[in-house]
């Protein structure tokens, strides 16, 4: 396993050299095999890159589909196995009130995670729903409670935040890396429908990374979602965000590639000629 010193060092040489780190969402074995063969600073597993690698929206992960700290163990067989040096994160639903979380962060730092990640993750959550669920004890102060956990155990953890205030909150938990999140990404077949646009998810970022390093200055901040979603996008997204320090990409990495490859492969066989009958 990567130690929590060794993946900030690695980090950190990615921003003095000037290049972006990359964090990679991966739901099956081939997209992190070809997610580190591109590069990939961080890998990141968790249920919803089951269910999006199985055709349906990111959203599935926050349904009760299934449970989502025993999918990300199952799927650690098929990832830590086949990824060589890079660090791989794991999604940690840290709401779940079935699981010694201590233990339970314990377990994945022997499976072989190096760090965690909040997901499924209540900050995707909003309005009664959000409300009922902070107030019956299912709340993001849960998650925040998991990544102070995993940092006692010196493991790297790298949250998602949504607002400013949470931002603050993950950094004194101990968060190494905060992840910016600012909506589901809206490409490809089953992107999200709503999201902001680039100019107002760029600005978010920023305020979330100021918060976080009012508190911790050496935060690592990177940004994900909504209108970040293919290179381009996200170049123009960091020409306006000074201070961010990459991208962590999920749908970007693994689905929408996979959708374009795909059709276009069948389409080319389907474009092939039968040869003419003889005779």
């Amino acid at each position: 396993m990567i130690s929590r010193h060794d993946v900030i060092a690695r980090l950190q040489r990615q921003k003095q050299a000037g290049r972006p780190i990359v964090g990679c969402g991966a739901g099956t074995g081939i997209s992190a095999k070809f997610a580190e063969a591109g590069g990939a600073d961080l890998i990141i597993i968790y249920n919803s890159g089951r269910y999006r690698m199985a055709g349906r929206g990111s959203l599935a992960g926050l349904m009760p589909y299934g449970d989502a700290n025993a999918i990300v163990v199952e799927m650690a067989a098929e990832v830590i196995t086949i990824v060589r040096d890079t660090p791989v994160l794991a999604g940690v639903c840290g709401t779940d009130p079935f699981r010694l979380m201590p233990k339970f962060i314990a377990q994945l730092k022997d499976i072989g995670f190096a760090g965690v990640q909040n997901f499924p993750t209540v900050g995707l959550i909003d309005g009664d729903f959000r409300a009922n669920l902070e107030a019956t004890g299912m709340g993001y102060d849960k998650e925040i409670a998991m990544i102070a956990e995993a940092h006692r155990q010196d493991m790297f953890t790298s949250p998602y935040v949504f607002d400013v205030d949470q931002a603050a909150e993950m950094a004194r938990a101990g968060a190494d890396q905060l992840v910016a999140h600012v909506g589901l990404t809206t490409a490809g077949s089953i992107g999200a429908g709503v999201a902001l646009d680039l100019e107002a998810a760029a600005q978010l970022a920023v305020e979330i990374a100021e918060a976080g390093r009012r508190v911790n200055k050496d935060l690592i901040v990177i940004a994900h979602g909504g209108p970040f979603d293919e290179p381009e996008a996200v170049a123009e997204g960091l020409k306006l965000m000074p201070g961010i320090d990459g991208f962590f990409g999920a749908s970007s990495i693994e689905r929408l590639p996979t959708e374009r490859a795909i059709t276009g492969q069948v389409q080319a066989f389907k474009d092939l000629a039968l040869a003419a009958p003889r005779g």
